[in-house]
C-alpha cells in the first residue's frame, strides 16, 4: 500500500459548522498519521481554524514523529499557549526543518518560548513568524536565540512591532551568527537607532544574504550607515528598503557603496523619493558596478533628468537584468532616451551580455509605447530567442 507522503488542507469557509465539525475529525486524523506514518514529510493546514487545543494534540505528535520536515500552519488561530506548545514539541523534535507560523497572534510569549526552543534544537532551518503581534520583547529574545543557535538560516519576523530595541538587539546577535542567511524585519517600527545598528552588524557579518527593512521608518541618516557596511559587507546579495523616508541624500550614498561593493544583485528602494539627485547618483553608479542585476526604484519622483542619466547609464552597464522605473515622472524625452539606450544595448553588448533577456520600454499612461515606435527595436526582440527572460524598464 502507497503511504502518504504530503497533505494539504484548507477550509473554504471557516464560518461553517459542518466545516468545523469535519476539520475536527481531519485534525484526529493527521495526529493519528504523524503518530504512526513513517513517510509523511509534509503537512499544509494553513488557513482553518486550527485552534490551540488542537494545535497542542498535534505538538504531541511532533514529539514522537521522526519523518515530517515542513509544518505550514500560517493564518490560524494560534495565540501564545500554541506558540508556547510547539516550542516544547521543537525542544525534542528532531526532524522538522520548516515551520511556517505567519498570520497567527503568538506574541512575546509564544515568540520567547521559540525562541528558548531554538537554543536546543538543531533541525529547524527556516521559522516564519511574520504578523504575529511580536513586540520588542519577542525580537530580544529571538536574538538571544540566534548567538547560540547555528542551524537557522532563514527568519521571517515581517509584519510585526519591532522597534529600534528589538533592532538593536537582532544587530547584535548578527555579529556573533554565522548560519543566518535571510532576515525579514519588513514592515516593524525600526527607525534611527535599529537602523544604525543593523548598519554596523553588517560590517562584520559574513552569512546573511538577504535582508528585508521595507516598510520602517529608516531615513537618510540610517541609509548612510547601511551604505557605509555594503562598502565593506562580501556577503550580502539583497537588500529591500522600499516605503521608508529615504531622499536624494540617501540615494547618493547607496549610489557610492555601489561603486565599491560587488557583492550586492538585487537593490529594492520603491516609494521612496531619491528623486532626479538620487536616480543621477545611481546612474553613475551603474557604469562602474558590474554586480548589480536587479534596480527596482518605483515611485521615486524621477523625471527627465534622472532617465536621461540612466540611459546613458545602460549603454556602458553589462550587468543589469531589471530596471524598474513605474510610476515616477519620466516625459517622453526620457522614455526616448531609455529606449534609445536599450537599441544600443542589443546592438553593441549582445544577447550574452544581457544575460538572453529581452528588454523593453513601455508608458503605460503616456503618449507613446516604444515597442510600437521603435520598429527595429522591436523587430530585433523579436527576432531574438523566445526563451528569453524579460528585462522591464517601465516608466509608468
Amino acid at each position: 500500500m502507497t503511504q502518504l507522503s504530503s497533505l494539504t488542507l484548507h477550509m473554504c469557509d471557516s464560518r461553517d459548522t459542518t466545516a468545523h465539525n469535519a476539520f475536527e475529525l481531519v485534525t484526529v486524523f493527521i495526529v493519528n498519521e504523524l503518530k504512526a506514518n513513517n513517510s509523511l514529510t509534509q503537512v499544509n493546514i494553513a488557513d482553518n481554524p486550527m485552534s490551540d487545543t488542537r494545535v497542542e494534540a498535534l505538538t504531541e505528535a511532533l514529539k514522537v514523529n521522526n519523518t515530517l520536515t515542513e509544518l505550514d500552519l500560517s493564518s490560524n488561530h494560534i495565540s501564545e499557549r500554541g506558540g508556547e506548545a510547539l516550542a516544547e514539541a521543537l525542544n525534542v523534535n528532531n526532524t522538522l526543518t520548516k515551520l511556517h507560523l505567519g498570520r497567527n497572534v503568538v506574541c512575546d510569549r509564544g515568540g520567547e518560548a521559540l525562541a528558548e526552543a531554538l537554543k536546543v534544537n538543531n533541525t529547524l532551518t527556516q521559522l516564519d513568524l511574520s504578523s504575529n503581534a511580536i513586540y520588542d520583547r519577542g525580537g530580544e529574545a529571538l536574538a538571544e536565540a540566534l548567538k547560540v543557535n547555528s542551524i537557522l538560516t532563514k527568519l521571517d519576523l515581517s509584519m510585526n512591532q519591532i522597534s529600534d530595541r528589538g533592532g538593536e538587539a537582532l544587530a547584535e546577535a548578527l555579529k556573533v551568527n554565522n548560519t543566518l542567511t535571510k532576515l525579514d524585519l519588513s514592515r516593524n517600527q525600526i527607525s534611527d537607532r535599529g537602523g544604525e545598528a543593523l548598519a554596523e552588524a553588517l560590517k562584520v557579518n559574513n552569512t546573511l544574504t538577504k535582508l528585508g527593512l521595507s516598510s520602517n521608518a529608516i531615513s537618510d541618516r540610517e541609509v548612510e550607515a547601511l551604505a557605509e557596511a555594503l562598502k565593506l559587507n562580501n556577503t550580502l546579495t539583497q537588500l529591500h528598503l522600499e516605503w521608508n523616508r529615504i531622499t536624494e541624500r540617501g540615494g547618493e550614498a547607496l549610489a557610492e557603496a555601489l561603486k565599491v561593493n560587488k557583492t550586492l544583485t538585487h537593490l529594492h528602494l520603491g516609494w521612496n523619493q531619491i528623486r532626479d539627485g538620487g536616480g543621477e547618483a545611481l546612474a553613475k553608479a551603474l557604469k562602474v558596478n558590474h554586480s548589480i542585476s536587479q534596480l527596482h526604484i518605483t515611485d521615486n519622483y524621477i523625471s527627465e533628468r534622472g532617465g536621461e542619466a540612466l540611459a546613458e547609464a545602460l549603454k556602458v552597464n553589462n550587468t543589469l537584468t531589471h530596471l524598474d522605473l513605474a510610476r515616477n515622472r519620466i516625459s517622453d524625452r526620457g522614455s526616448e532616451a531609455l529606449a534609445e539606450a536599450l537599441k544600443h544595448v542589443w546592438d553593441v553588448t549582445t544577447m550574452k551580455n544581457l544575460d538572453e533577456c529581452n528588454a523593453y520600454v513601455k508608458r503605460q499612461e503616456g503618449v507613446i509605447t516604444h515597442e510600437e515606435n521603435s520598429e527595429n527595436f522591436k523587430q530585433g526582440i523579436t527576432d531574438s530567442n523566445p526563451r528569453c527572460k524579460t528585462t522591464y524598464l517601465n516608466t509608468v
